[in-house]
């Protein structure tokens, strides 16, 4: 049973479909916030029922580090900021989609619960905004993870996407050039 002290918000995109918008419930004092990012119950039902979440990854990044754009036809991605200010962007890679190659961008940072639900078959990139920002995956899927080699990528800064990206000369690595 999800924790009564925290709620969640649950929006479906308008423009990508399957991807789902989680916002979850702060509570401030004297000491700072606190948020539940994840609560099995309640994700679990976002997700098809033979996946399960199995792994966490949290990526600290420099100002202007740009990661992505990579997926897989597997992997579900729970992603949000942990610390700092991000730009995040999500794009269909389902060729017989109607929204194949359309992309959506959100701000995440570490004053909003703001978490980004990314089915299979969509690339997920994002751009750190803020010196140290902490990007929080957690992944679901079935089998063996798909790690790098068995992705797929996309040009970040492909015309045909023309994604607005916060900085025209982004960290990169080798891969995302």
């Amino acid at each position: 049973m999800p924790d009564s002290h925290f709620a969640y918000k649950v929006e479906k995109s308008s423009l990508l479909e399957g991807v789902t918008v989680i916002t979850g419930t702060k509570n401030e004092d004297l000491r700072g916030i606190i948020y539940s990012p994840y609560q099995k119950n309640f994700f679990e039902n976002l997700i098809p029922d033979e996946i399960t979440f199995l792994h966490d990854k949290f990526s600290i990044s420099k100002k202007s580090a740009l990661h992505g754009l990579h997926g897989d036809e597997k992997t579900w991605k729970l992603v949000s900021c942990v610390a700092g200010r991000i730009f995040q962007v999500v794009v269909d890679c389902r060729p017989k989609s109607n929204t194949y190659l359309k992309w959506q961008s959100w701000y995440l940072s570490q004053d909003d619960p703001v978490s980004i639900l990314v089915p299979p078959s969509f690339a997920n990139g994002y751009c750190t905004i803020k010196q140290n920002s902490v990007y929080h995956y957690k992944l679901a899927y079935n089998g063996k993870y798909n790690d790098a080699d068995k992705q797929f990528v996309l040009k970040w800064d492909d015309p045909l996407l023309n994604i607005p990206w916060p900085f025209e000369q982004p960290i990169l690595q080798e891969r995302d050039k």
